[in-house]
């Protein structure tokens, strides 16, 4: 391969895309400038779920200017999950960042959980200072307490989608549809090692939340049982002889 895309990265940024138009030329230029401060080769994977905004044609843009970037686009709207699911099968790095493309993520925070990754399979990141409205604080929290009080987690904000993985973790689990808000859990199940760290958080500048209290209270909740179902139930064994 002799583009500079296709030339395998270390790492690989996974943003998943749903009517962020005018979103995506700011997020594109903070993270060349935070990557290129790293160093690293480095591939920017953006997925776009189904977006009607015109937010494709942007991505085709960036793509264009930029053989860094990459364009995954699904046929329809499939929600998070699978945009990230599909993201992680056609990152090419051995290591994945995944972000949210709303500009609420700060690229800065990226060399700081790189960092933190070594030794560990997975970096959690958690928002410790919301930039959001009132509701959708104290309604995250309430979220995070019955979350971890059910699944016997300790996960701080597993709603934030600045997260690091080694490619090699990811591999070992299956993602269904809302799970992309378990992906601690899934993996600890799986023996990976998963820490948390700090990391910034900034008020969303344009477009609207895809998410509210609607349209995610109950779904989260069922998932939540299956995951404490899963995390149950989980074979736990050791073969002690072989002859």
């Amino acid at each position: 391969m002799n583009s500079p895309t296709r030339s395998r990265p270390g790492i690989s940024l996974v943003i998943p895309v749903y009517n962020e138009r005018d979103n995506l030329a700011i997020l594109h230029s903070e993270l060349t400038a935070v990557m290129g401060s790293i160093g690293d080769a480095y591939e920017i994977l953006f997925v776009d779920d189904g977006s009607t905004d015109g937010s494709d044609r942007v991505l085709r843009d960036l793509r264009a200017s930029d053989p860094r970037v990459r364009v995954l686009t699904l046929a329809r709207n499939s929600g998070q999950s699978a945009a990230m699911d599909a993201g992680f099968k056609g990152a090419a790095g051995d290591v994945i960042v995944t972000l949210d493309a709303d500009l609420q993520n700060d690229p800065a925070d990226i060399p700081r959980l790189l960092a933190a990754l070594e030794g560990w399979d997975a970096v959690m990141g958690a928002r410790l200072q919301r930039r959001d409205n009132l509701v959708r604080r104290v309604s995250s929290r309430v979220a995070n307490y019955v979350r971890n009080r059910l699944s016997d987690e300790t996960i701080t904000d597993t709603g934030c989608s600045l997260k690091a993985f080694r490619r090699a973790s990811l591999s070992r689990i299956v993602l269904y549809d809302g799970m992309h808000r378990f992906l601690p859990t899934l993996l600890k199940m799986e023996g990976c090692r998963v820490r948390e760290i700090a990391v910034g958080h900034r008020p969303r500048r344009h477009g609207e939340s895809k998410y509210g209290i609607g349209n995610r209270l109950l779904p989260s909740f069922m998932d939540l049982l299956a995951v404490r179902w899963m995390k149950r139930r989980k074979l736990r064994y050791e073969v002690k002889d072989d002859i």
